[in-house]
């Protein structure tokens, strides 16, 4: 019976084979779980970490979505009950940032477009850049459910946020004070201390003289007490002087007063055990506003606050003539006007540590501020216990050491701010100073203390902390507060899989306000991957300009090949460089796989027969792939993706295609082959590829759904009945050969000498030679005659000889079957002796040269687990070779 074959193309064309499949697998519906749980199926769940909605997916979110999809991927074909739910953050700071520099390209500002157009308009660009997320995370082949999508402003959230608020606050955990927070003059609002990102910088350290108070209260232009400060500018709210009690040169003048340069404040001089003697002068002036520690020594001393800068970081009109002057414009009129008058003492180079905001670069200002703020120490204390009390595990381990010192020293939250874009505080002040909080979309009916009606209630403008929503979203997506089928059915998730340098940000307050919301941990594990860096190390930033644009990737060597090169040699929470290497091994691996996929379908035997007993060859290949698929799934279950991506680089590149298929080839081409024969060796070549295909498919999807076609088309009993490969079932537990395997061992073992003995002798690599083999005894004798056919042509040699003989030359290649030398006449072995010195020279330094690199404990904790398997070989193969010119010399 003839079949019709289904002929792959000469090559891997990923721009148009990866759309097409993606539709397919959209039109099957194969990323939406059931509609009922299967009976006894595990549930695994994922919500997808949300990416900001203002602009292009960078490389850490393609290295998110393709770790994510391969634990999706294999728990979908593991039959558990799955699913991965997709989403976009409204990013407040970060979107309102961007839409200012477009309107005001048009034109146009926040002030003049007013709150109302300006949320218009920012919903407008909302809507034009969500889809553009969704498009890029189908090109990277995401098998997220579509079909629950949601973002983090949508009207479940919104809801979720009143609820969440709602419960804190009848909890007694939210509160509305005056504290000292980070403050942004450009993005005009707070940002949380993990926001405020500290560079080390060279200022300058000014010493300005204080004058001290005279009986008459005027300035004694002959006595003063010299400050050391970094910041002039903020003098001009200065309430003290602090010295420490100790400090002799001051002991005297503790319980006067200094007059403030300027504005003639009267200044207290003050003993606090907190200042430092060795800083400066030893003297320091208090801002209490515009400071933390000073903030915190001004409650020690009941010393007054008083605010100099506005929200844009000018002059207020605290700072008399200095009014309306930008910070760092009103620092050098100060400067010169100190200077004029002699009361600028010193200034000198000096080390400080600065914070800036994250999202746009501007030196933070401490501010005081009245703010929305959540106590966490009792949140913070369970989401410790749960971590502690092993109920929810992060990886890598180390990082609950991270964790609990951050929620061991965290401080009440600001969840206040002060923008537009984001869900507004559910508070409405009353004439009378109440505070009413609901969880009603329309607002309180009336005060809830005095009865006022709605309309005499003002609602707070500011807005809550992009966190806070953020910090709902494994519950939120699915339901919560509402006691839905996907709640009870997808909640807890499984695994919360995002990057280390968020653990504070977002995962601690996922566990927060989880378990406050929920009484449940909200996922079972922590994966955190590290990050990708650039050049020297330094983390990929697109405000840095060295980010790496991941859909010109795919664009140029496929998503497939990204994917593996992403995930090949990575380890939960350890930074990566993604070289050109790493991409062109993750293409060249592609199309590897293409090209036995097209061998195999194209040496499928035209007359089908029913297989006979299966070749050495097959018998290993098949215990082979046992064997990795054993591995990978106990890799893939402990979440060690790089090893799982190396297992299988492994098997299917140099044990599949490296080994099995050259030794195929000669059992498809042997003249005694019978139909059975042949038919059992393509059946279980087309059997060992569609078991590489399930294995790879988590990591490379694309590439390995069109071969499972190919393969389907070619009647392979290897895909069973399921036509699409991301339904198909993961391999199941196989047979380990240990015979077939010792036997593969012995014979690659005497191959790999062979072909290392050419290199020796200097043999041109396409040349056929003869061999020569003198057994270890008769069952070696016996396995030489089975495996002929295979040493000729995986060492390309013939004719072979098998003989005992004590005469043997100088270059021998040894195996657990026997020595062999190349049957070659004297005149080719001329300068044999001479080769062979050159050959021990080179052999020790080479062995000096990998014993030194495997002695290399960094490069073997870091490097790709086939890089170090791979150069222990070549150790071993070296050592061995030394060890036969060595006994040969002797």
């Amino acid at each position: 019976m003839t079949t019709t074959r289904r002929e792959l193309a000469p090559r891997y064309d990923a721009a148009a084979v990866e759309p097409a499949i993606y539709e397919r697998w959209m039109a099957a519906g194969a990323f939406r779980p059931a509609e009922e749980a299967p009976p006894g199926a595990e549930r695994f769940v994922i919500t997808q970490p949300p990416p900001n909605v203002t602009g292009a997916l960078h490389i850490g979110h393609a290295l998110t979505a393709t770790v994510e999809d391969i634990l999706i991927r294999y728990h979908r074909m593991r039959g558990d009950d799955t699913l991965w739910v997709p989403g976009v953050d409204h990013a407040s700071i970060g979107a309102q940032f961007v839409l200012d520099k477009i309107i005001a390209a048009e034109g146009e500002s926040r002030a003049s477009l007013g709150r109302e157009r300006y949320l218009e308009r920012m919903w407008r660009f909302m809507n034009e850049t969500r889809p553009i997320i969704g498009e890029q995370h189908r090109r990277l082949g995401a098998s997220v459910d579509w079909s629950r999508e949601r973002f983090t402003m949508d009207e479940g959230s919104a809801r979720a946020v009143r609820a969440a608020f709602k419960r804190l606050w009848d909890a007694g955990l939210v509160y509305r004070g005056e504290a000292l927070v980070n403050w942004c003059p450009r993005c005009l609002t707070t940002i949380s201390d993990l926001e405020n990102v500290h560079r080390d910088e060279t200022g300058t350290l000014w010493t300005i003289r204080y004058h001290l108070e005279r009986p008459d209260g005027t300035p004694d232009p002959d006595a003063w007490i010299s400050v050391a400060t970094t910041r002039p500018e903020t003098l001009l709210g200065d309430t003290a002087v602090a010295v420490h009690p100790d400090d002799e040169r001051y002991r005297a003048l503790i319980g006067r007063h200094a007059i403030l340069p300027f504005l003639g404040r009267r200044l207290p001089i003050v003993a606090d055990e907190h200042v430092e003697r060795t800083f400066g002068t030893g003297a320091v002036k208090i801002t209490p506003a515009h400071d933390p520690d000073d903030y915190e020594l001004a409650r020690r001393h009941d010393l007054p606050a008083v605010t100099v800068l506005d929200d844009q970081a000018r002059i207020n009109a605290e700072g008399g003539d200095f009014f309306g002057r930008d910070r760092y414009e009103a620092r050098e009129a100060i400067l010169d006007q100190l200077r004029d008058k002699g009361d600028l003492e010193a200034e000198r180079p000096h080390h400080m540590v600065i914070g800036h905001c994250e999202r746009c670069g501007t030196v933070v200002e401490p501010r005081l501020s009245v703010q929305w703020f959540i106590r966490v120490k009792p949140l913070a204390e369970r989401a410790l216990a749960s971590v502690r009390e092993g109920r929810t595990k992060i990886m890598p381990a180390h990082f609950e050491k991270v964790y609990a010192h951050w929620l061991e020293n965290i401080h009440d939250w600001a969840v206040g701010r002060q923008l537009w874009w984001g869900h507004r505080i559910p508070a409405w002040f009353c004439p009378d100073g109440h505070v009413t909080v609901t969880d009603a979309e329309s607002g309180p009916d009336a005060c809830a203390d005095c009865g006022r009606p709605l309309g005499e209630l003002r609602q707070e403008t500011d807005i809550f902390d992009t966190w806070f929503s953020a910090g709902l979203w494994p519950f939120s997506t699915l339901g919560w507060p509402d006691a839905t089928p996907d709640m009870a059915r997808f909640y807890p998730t499984s695994v919360m899989e995002t990057g280390y340098d968020i653990i504070f940000f977002w995962v601690a307050r996922m566990m927060m306000l989880g378990l406050f919301c929920t009484d449940t941990e909200p996922f079972h594990t922590v994966y955190l991957h590290g990050m990708i860096r650039a050049g020297g190390g330094v983390k990929m930033s697109k405000t840095k300009g060295n980010s790496v644009d991941p859909l010109g990737m795919v664009d140029e060597i496929g998503a497939d090949a990204l994917r593996f090169a992403l995930i090949n040699g990575s380890a939960a929470g350890s930074d990566q460089r993604l070289t050109q290497a790493k991409l062109d091994g993750g293409r060249n691996f592609t199309n590897k796989l293409w090209n036995a996929a097209r061998f195999v379908l194209g040496s499928r035997p035209e007359v089908t027969a029913a297989p006979g007993e299966p070749s050495l060859a097959v018998r290993w290949i098949g215990s082979r792939l046992a064997e990795a698929t054993e591995r990978a799934t106990r890799q893939l279950d402990a979440l060690d993706l790089g090893g799982y991506a190396s297992t299988v680089y492994e098997v299917a590149w140099s044990d599949y295609c490296d080994w099995f298929l050259e030794m195929a080839k000669v059992d498809l081409r042997r003249d005694d082959a019978t139909e059975e024969d042949r038919a059992a060796t393509w059946t279980g070549a087309a059997d060992g590829l569609g078991t590489i295909l399930r294995l790879l498919h988590p990591l490379m999807p694309f590439v390995t759904e069109e071969i499972w076609q190919a393969l389907a088309e070619a009647a392979s009993s290897a895909v069973d009945a399921e036509p699409l490969l991301i339904r198909a079932a993961w391999p199941a537990d196989g047979h380990r050969d240990v015979e077939a395997e010792a036997a593969f061992d012995d014979l690659s073992t005497l191959v790999r000498g062979v072909r290392n003995l050419r290199t020796d002798a200097g043999t041109p690599a396409g040349a056929w030679v003869p061999l020569i083999v003198d057994p270890t005894g008769p069952e070696a004798a016996a396995a030489l005659d089975s495996g002929s056919a295979y040493l000729a042509a995986l060492a390309r040699v013939r004719p072979i000889e098998v003989r005992s003989s004590a005469d043997r030359p100088q270059l021998v290649a040894a195996s657990p079957l026997g020595a062999a030398w190349l049957g070659v006449d004297a005149a080719a072995e001329h300068g044999v002796a001479e080769r062979r010195e050159a050959q021990v020279g080179d052999l020790q330094a080479n062995l000096a040269r990998l014993r030194a690199l495997l002695a290399n404990q960094a490069f073997v904790a870091r490097a790709p687990a086939v890089v170090v398997n791979r150069e222990r070989q070549r150790l071993a193969d070296l050592e061995e070779q030394l060890r036969q010119l060595a006994a040969d010399r002797a």
